[in-house]
């Protein structure tokens, strides 16, 4: 198998915490050799419907390093703090 992709549709509810989430995120993503690829902002839908507003894209090793990251205590600890500022819906892609 190859990389795993992680990736997030999101809508902010709150720009202040969402700020402190993404800034806090990329310390537990150093250990399971995850690399952030992409966070961005819907330009336009171009077919279909699309509910959320951002959009991010996570490199990881394989999906047991992406098991592991989510599983973390140290990105377990940042779950309040993400459910408080956006709504999102995370899932996970093998290629």
């Amino acid at each position: 198998m190859g990389s795993a992709y992680v990736i997030g549709h999101v809508t902010v509810r709150n720009a202040d915490r969402w700020a402190e989430y993404r800034e806090r995120v990329p310390a537990t993503l150093a250990p399971w050799g995850a690399e952030l690829v992409l966070r961005g902002r819907l330009a336009r839908v171009l077919a279909g419907e699309h509910a959320h507003t951002d959009t991010v894209v996570i490199r990881f090793p394989d999906v047991d390093a992406v098991d592991g990251w989510h599983s973390s205590a140290a990105y377990q600890a940042l779950v309040p703090l993400r459910q408080e500022a956006a709504e999102i819906v995370l899932t996970c892609f093998e290629t």
